[in-house]
């Protein structure tokens, strides 16, 4: 009878068993057979690369630094692997993962009415794409409108404000949680913002722990171990390359990957005339030889035309 009542353990044990061995099967089993060529491209128009170390052998994923996210679009329209002179196909997630960058800080306090507090943060590098800013208060009871602005540059090198959220923040000893958030749609990206308060009759209210956040990027795709591949960007009229292999993107995301690294960032050519009329002091070198140019050609113009000879009347 005993022997009888064990036996569907015995069953349900060789059950799990049976299971266990499939998903360890599942898990081992090598990915399909994803296409790993694409067309060749005429790289002369990218101005910047990174190389790609690849461990393994199959599927890969890499994701993009603070370089790529700084200098690539920000569609990411302009990334192209590349296997001797010829594109290596990829597809491109954009995760859920929230990714932290630590900004410098500076803070101004100008008691002067209207009196006001602002922090001006300096992230890593510029166009990086931010959604998101925290910070924890250390001032237990206020109620401020809290401004962020994006600081743009013109090609005078004046410096204004873009104005990018505000909200209300109210904090008192009751509220558990001292933390404020603000999200906002990022424009071309300086790297540098300016929250800002005012105080009225009040004094300062302490901030700290400023964090800003990014969503991780990924790039999926298949090489071989001792492949040269080499990630390519910053192109701002290359258009997205459209891959058969977005038929089968899903098997690929599912399939066991390994986590291929970027090198060092490779500038591959000088920085134009367009670049240097852009803001900052590349642009007030910019406008200098242009107003130099335009005052020779007002000489040169002038001594060109005859002069008149008529008198003025007595």
């Amino acid at each position: 009878m005993n022997r009888l009542r064990n036996q569907p353990n015995i069953w349900l044990l060789g059950g799990l068993l049976a299971a266990g061995l499939s998903v360890a099967a599942l898990k081992t089993k090598p990915p399909p057979d994803f296409p790993e060529d694409g067309a060749v491209l005429d790289v002369s128009g990218w101005s910047f690369r990174k190389s790609v170390e690849i461990i393994r052998p199959g599927a890969q994923q890499i994701e993009l630094d603070l370089d790529v996210l700084s200098h690539a679009q920000r569609g990411f329209e302009d990334l192209r692997l590349m296997r001797d002179g010829e594109q290596v196909p990829y597809v491109i997630e954009r995760t859920s993962i929230q990714r932290v960058l630590i900004p410098n800080v500076t803070v101004t306090n100008s008691t002067a009415p209207p009196a006001f507090t602002s922090w001006l943060f300096t992230l890593p590098k510029s166009n990086l794409p931010v959604t998101r800013l925290s910070c924890i208060a250390r001032t237990p009871l206020f109620q401020r409108e809290m401004n962020l602005y994006e600081l743009i540059f013109d090609e005078r090198d004046t410096s204004y404000n873009y104005s990018l959220k505000t909200e209300t923040w109210t904090q008192t000893p009751n509220r558990k949680s001292k933390e404020f958030s603000l999200e906002f749609i990022p424009p071309e990206q300086t790297g540098s913002f300016v929250l800002e308060t005012q105080n009225g009759d009040n004094p300062p209210i302490e901030l700290e722990s400023f964090r800003f956040f990014y969503q991780a990027t990924r790039l999926f795709f298949k090489a071989e171990a001792g492949d040269q591949l080499f990630l390519y960007y910053g192109n701002s009229r290359a258009d997205r390359p459209h891959y058969d292999l977005n038929l089968v993107a899903d098997q690929l995301l599912a399939a066991g990957k390994t986590t291929a690294t970027l090198g060092k960032e490779e500038p591959l050519k000088k920085s134009g005339w367009r670049a240097i009329g852009t803001s900052g002091r590349g642009g007030m070198v910019f406008w200098a030889i242009l107003a130099l140019v335009v005052v020779v050609l007002l000489v040169v113009i002038s001594r060109l035309l005859p002069k008149s000879d008529s008198q003025p009347p007595k």
